[in-house]
């Protein structure tokens, strides 16, 4: 009964965060992520499973859920996916990695050679792997709780680990942000982002420069974000977007967030930034993105070329008082442009500073290949 009672408990948990998503309730990208982590923990710490597949099930289907819940905020899944590579990771480190001996003829290479090591430390290794795996008793008939009992404490470790770069992505994003701007450069950024906000104000420690921020209609977000940065002590101009291109010539570098990087190198970022990006192209103007790694996402822009097809309300463009061209127009409130990779120089993310053309590779670092399609 208790165990029943813990399920439904987790069953709740998981629905309240799905329905809080599909409310728009929880909003942005480290806040989806970080309630995210924080379920699959309480699911993970109280699951019942006698193998590492069980509980990648189980981490799956909440996933799954979420996901579908609100497919728009993409961190929901990266950070599913994140946590599964994690505690494959942990799996494979307690069972020594174990090696299914082949029949077959050995075949040599040098990529092979480094990836096992020396023979005498892989036959070492295996044995290890043997005496590890009769401790962790898999698929136990006698005691099915014995293989969770061995390894939850480890797996949750695991999923504090993502919870702990979620917290400190900020600070790691902007502890080298007076590599990137220099003295009396004048910087463009677009709407409001907690990540560029950071950046900037780590930089202006070390630094004496000059914010342009565009107001960023409809939402007028970069007004919150001008006035953040004006009381740090930052020297800061608010514009309105149509003077982003007149503008750009005396600008030194744009500094944008993102929402979703996409595996192409591409990203999905707020409205206007696809207008700063083209901008600068025009006018050779560097475009760096400051962005945590929980935001890469292994996906391509499958919709459009201008967006992500999640549309805001249309009368912040276009109220109903003119109600003389409401009849005769359709609306459209794009939340979020989609800005190819050619259109930006370098992402600086967490772990360092790459450019579009590398982030396939961290794609592949981060999540595993099963894990793609949730």
């Amino acid at each position: 009964m208790a165990t029943d009672a813990e399920s439904a408990t987790d069953q709740r948990t998981v629905e309240h965060l799905a329905a809080r998503l599909r409310r728009r309730q929880v909003v942005g990208s480290q806040q989806t992520a970080l309630e995210t982590v924080l379920v699959l923990r309480q699911v993970v710490s109280k699951a019942r499973f006698s193998n590492i597949d069980q509980l990648v099930d189980v981490i799956r289907s909440v996933g799954r859920k979420l996901v579908e819940a609100q497919p728009k905020e993409y961190t929901v899944g990266n950070t599913v996916r994140k946590v599964l590579h994690h505690i494959r990771e942990e799996y494979h480190t307690a069972s020594q990695g174990t090696v299914v001996p082949s029949t077959s003829k050995p075949t040599f290479s040098i990529a092979k050679f480094v990836s096992q090591g020396q023979p005498r430390k892989q036959t070492t290794s295996q044995r290890a792997s043997h005496e590890t795996r009769g401790i962790l008793r898999e698929n136990d008939p006698d005691d099915p709780d014995a293989f969770a009992r061995a390894l939850k404490p480890v797996f949750m470790e695991a999923i504090q680990d993502v919870l702990d770069e979620l917290e400190t992505v900020y600070d790691n994003v902007s502890k080298n942000a007076k590599d990137h701007i220099h003295s009396d450069e004048i910087i463009l950024t677009i709407g409001k982002s907690s990540t560029v906000e950071a950046f900037l104000k780590a930089a202006a420690s070390h630094r004496k420069y000059t914010v342009i921020v565009a107001d960023t209609a409809p939402s007028y977000s970069g007004r919150e974000m001008a006035q953040s940065l004006s009381s740090s002590g930052i020297s800061t101009v608010l514009v309105p977007d149509s003077s982003v291109y007149a503008l750009m010539s005396r600008i030194n570098k744009v500094v944008l967030g993102a929402h979703a990087i996409l595996a192409n190198g591409g990203m999905f970022a707020i409205t206007g930034s696809l207008l700063a990006a083209t901008a600068a192209r025009a006018h050779s103007t560097p475009v760096v993105v400051c962005s945590g790694q929980f935001k890469l996402t292994p996906q391509w822009n499958l919709y459009h070329e201008y967006g992500a097809l999640d549309f805001a309300d249309p009368s912040g463009v276009l109220g109903f008082e003119e109600g003389d061209l409401v009849d005769k127009v359709d609306v459209v409130n794009p939340y979020y442009d989609y800005v190819r990779p050619e259109m930006i120089d370098a992402y600086i993310t967490n772990d360092g500073d790459h450019p579009p053309s590398s982030v396939y590779r961290l794609i592949k670092e981060a999540y595993d290949d099963e894990d793609y399609a949730l």
